[in-house]
């Protein structure tokens, strides 16, 4: 156990109250939060699954089976799982896979679990594997298997515990292990989304937000936010910001133009990591291929970044090829870069 001592000097200056008005943006992200599945915009067949999920358990006055949601970051993973939570009126106990290091910690969180209630484990994939065999039987037959003491005196103690919900979220379905994987009773992936489910979630987020903004603005703000709404609501908050200070406060398609360009985010939503990543393949490997390891180290950023958020929507723009010899820039990348393309079998330039 830590102590901690805090020190009063009564010397410091007293800082200022917080004005009760200014939420700091995780605040604010969670207040945007859709509360019920009927607020959820897009992911509509995902919508319908879990529909049929919740008012068939509704139904039967059972829990909800454990289900795991996957795709990449800022998609609406943590924000499902309260979803789940609120429409079974249950509660929601929240965690992540590094958090939890030892067994004994996912154990004192299953035994403060009441019948019904949700536990959502993000970055599941990362749970380490002594955690895993103790959530295998909790999952399977709702019980804990406990052992007291040690030597020959040492006994083993099963706990019943009450039927509950896991919900867990990854970015890497496939390193979450097979055993763990098929203890889910419902497993769904979660796309981009489209730019005309992109439009509703700015609008809703810049009504709640009391931002004053035209439907052209609303739209530019859409169509670079990459079709992930996280990074929608980030660069709505970055426009609004602009609009204050530089224009007479309402977001138009010539005001958000003019932030974003400032923010360095393309028409098609790429930022400067995004760029970095395809002229490094570009101009220094010749198009590639070229291997992730090598590409990270030569822009000076994680392997696992690129390959969680970079990667994903180059390779739904169709800007990158994954090949067995490594990632290659596509034709579409040269002309959005405004780079001469070379087809194969012509020499290159070096």
């Amino acid at each position: 156990m830590v102590a901690l001592f805090i020190c009063y000097n009564p010397f410091m200056p007293k800082q200022r109250p917080l004005d009760p008005e200014s939420k700091p943006d995780d605040r604010v992200d969670n207040a945007l939060r859709p509360q019920k599945l009927a607020d959820l915009i897009g992911q509509d067949q995902v919508k319908e699954n879990l529909s049929i999920l919740i008012d068939a358990a509704k139904h039967r006055g059972e829990a909800l089976d454990h289900v795991l949601f996957y795709g990449p970051p800022g998609l609406g993973k943590t924000t499902l799982a309260h979803v789940l939570g609120n429409e079974m009126g249950v509660n929601v106990k929240v965690t992540a896979g590094p958090a939890i290091e030892r067994a004994g910690d996912l154990a004192a969180i299953l035994t403060n679990l009441r019948a019904g209630d949700v536990i959502f484990i993000d970055e599941i994939h990362r749970l380490g594997r002594a955690v895993e065999e103790v959530l295998y039987p909790a999952m399977e037959d709702f019980s804990l298997d406990i052992v007291i003491g040690k030597g020959p005196s040492a006994r083993s103690l099963r706990l019943k515990l009450p039927r509950f919900t896991v919900v867990g979220a990854t970015t890497r379905l496939a390193l979450v292990t097979a055993p763990l994987r098929a203890r889910f009773g419902a497993v769904y992936r979660l796309d981009y989304y489209d730019i005309e489910a992109m439009r509703l979630i700015v609008a809703r987020a810049a009504g709640m937000l009391k931002v004053s903004a035209d439907e052209s603005g609303i739209r530019e703000v859409a169509k670079r936010a990459r079709g992930t709404p996280r990074i929608a609501l980030r660069l709505l908050r970055r426009v609004r910001d602009f609009a204050q200070v530089r224009a007479d406060g309402t977001i138009t398609q010539s005001v958000a133009k003019e932030a974003l360009d400032l923010l360095q985010v393309d028409p098609l939503g790429l930022d400067d990591v995004d760029r970095r990543v395809l002229r490094t393949i570009i101009e220094k490997y010749n198009g590639g291929p070229v291997g992730l390891n090598t590409i990270a180290a030569s822009i000076s950023e994680e392997q696992d970044t690129i390959m969680d958020v970079v990667e994903p929507y180059l390779l739904q723009l169709g800007f990158l090829d994954r090949t067995p010899q490594g990632r290659v820039a596509t034709k579409s990348a040269y002309e959005h870069l405004g780079l001469d393309y070379v087809e194969e079998g012509q020499p290159r330039l070096l």
